[in-house]
């Protein structure tokens, strides 16, 4: 266990400006490759047709809940693992990698299972009177759930090296697995050179493979770089209490991606009263909106662990310069993707074989939704504090108002106007709401675990 104690000194004593560079930047990189994935991946499905895009646009909500549930336990696997660390606790540490890795387990075999049957049925409910799409999109959802032990493994064993503070490595297995995906997406849509043309099949094959090499890489760059904790079948216990613990925090987590699934799937209703093109539309803008938010998201990823060591270690002025420097980086990235979003939102959705239909829906799209941005990067930031420290579920309050209380009801209202474009609104009003529940509960978490660190 020797080899703890330099670990716990980078995340206790190196300055926090280096230190949250040295853990971000390397999975806002490995994030910026995926977000590149997700776009290239609609890009080549929409060469098809827009049928195609509409399939694989889609399936969000359900790719967003496998996403949702493997994220979530890794932060509450992440928080557990590094506070632990931060208290010296390296019993208690090992234990919690091993639980997540069951965790992740357990929740692939479900949807291995489920993600397979119902496929049709989820598409039947949106788009029944559209048997292209259909098709599509139950090829497409049922690869993706059969082999869903890909996305779960990878994003387990990234977060365990993110909690002992080895980011370096998260960037080469999500790297990797990009680009993977990116090689062998045209190949498989499009049946270049020995590949078959399997169409929308293609791009889901593509997408698990890049999953599974990425799990792979993981998984090894644990047993042979990662010394802090040590995976063991031998004497494993199912350990009630730390179950508990890594939900407590992760739960809050899945939820609130959940709800983001729901929302979308909302939304997608709404929009069909309009056009299919307006869903497509909506399909775009979450593609190319992961340009900004991932790096975002690397952002947090490197935060988490900072603010839940030093929380342990109850070095107060470090977990809050952590925060402030998060804020300030997510609000510069976040007002860079608003002004991409303002002035060139035509020549993105021309990437995507955009026809004038899409091109009237899909600009003042972009740069109506893209004006919630101003306030996301702050929220963002305030909603990983909160789960860092352990208050998940006002992250996850937070979560539900805006996209549950606010977001869908105002899309609905706005949507009654008869304009397409009004319903766009919804999405800034509802980063509002947002922006000033999180300073509450900033305020309130303040107060009740931070403030008391100096005693």
């Amino acid at each position: 266990m020797s080899n703890s104690v330099p670990q716990e000194n980078k995340m206790g004593v190196m300055p926090v400006n280096r230190l949250l560079i040295t853990m971000s930047v390397p999975m806002m990189l490995a994030m910026l490759v995926q977000a590149l994935y997700n776009v290239v991946d609609s890009v080549f499905v929409s060469q098809l047709s827009e049928d195609a895009l509409n399939a694989v646009s889609l399936a969000f909500p359900i790719q967003n809940i496998m996403i949702a549930l493997a994220v979530g336990t890794g932060v509450g696997v992440n928080a557990l693992l590094s506070k632990s660390l931060g208290e010296q606790d390296y019993e208690r540490a090992n234990r919690t990698a091993e639980h997540g890795v069951l965790l992740a387990a357990i929740t692939c075999v479900v949807f291995m299972v489920a993600g397979t049957l119902l496929a049709r049925s989820f598409y039947m409910v949106q788009v029944a009177n559209e048997p292209v799409i259909v098709e599509y999109g139950t090829q497409y959802m049922q690869i993706c759930s059969f082999f869903s032990c890909g996305i779960f493994m990878e994003v387990m064993f990234e977060r365990l090296l993110q909690s002992t503070g080895r980011t370096m490595y998260t960037m080469f297995t999500q790297g990797v697995g990009a680009v993977f995906n990116i090689i062998f997406d045209p190949l498989l849509i499009f049946g270049i050179g020995p590949f078959p043309r399997l169409e929308v099949a293609g791009a889901a094959v593509a997408t698990v493979m890049g999953q599974v090499v990425a799990a792979v890489m993981a998984i090894l760059f644990n047993h042979f770089r990662n010394h802090d904790i040590k995976l063991s079948l031998k004497g494993f216990r199912v350990d009630g209490w730390i179950i508990r613990r890594i939900y407590i925090v992760g739960a809050p987590s899945i939820i609130m991606n959940a709800i983001g699934s729901l929302m979308v799937f909302g939304m997608n209703q709404i929009l069909l009263t309009f056009t299919k093109t307006a869903t497509a539309v909506l399909g775009v803008y979450f593609k190319v909106q992961s340009f900004v938010f991932m790096p975002v998201f690397g952002l947090n990823n490197g935060m988490v662990p900072i603010i839940a060591y030093n929380y342990g270690a109850r070095k107060k002025d470090r977990l809050l310069k952590t925060v402030k420097l998060g804020v300030l980086y997510a609000v510069i990235i976040m007002l860079i993707g608003l002004l991409v979003m303002q002035t060139i939102p035509d020549k993105i959705f021309l990437l995507f074989q955009a026809d004038e239909n899409m091109l009237s829906i899909g600009v003042p799209a972009l740069r109506i939704i893209s004006l919630s941005f101003v306030f996301a990067g702050y929220c963002v930031v305030i909603s990983a504090m909160l789960q860092a420290l352990g208050e998940g579920i006002q992250s996850m309050i937070v979560s539900i108002v805006r996209q549950l209380v606010v977001l869908l009801p105002a899309a609905w209202l706005l949507a009654k106007l008869g304009d397409v474009n009004l319903v766009w609104y919804s999405f800034p009003i509802a980063e509002l709401a947002s922006l000033a529940l999180s300073t509450v509960f900033l305020a309130r978490t303040y107060q009740k675990l931070i403030k008391p660190l100096d005693q």
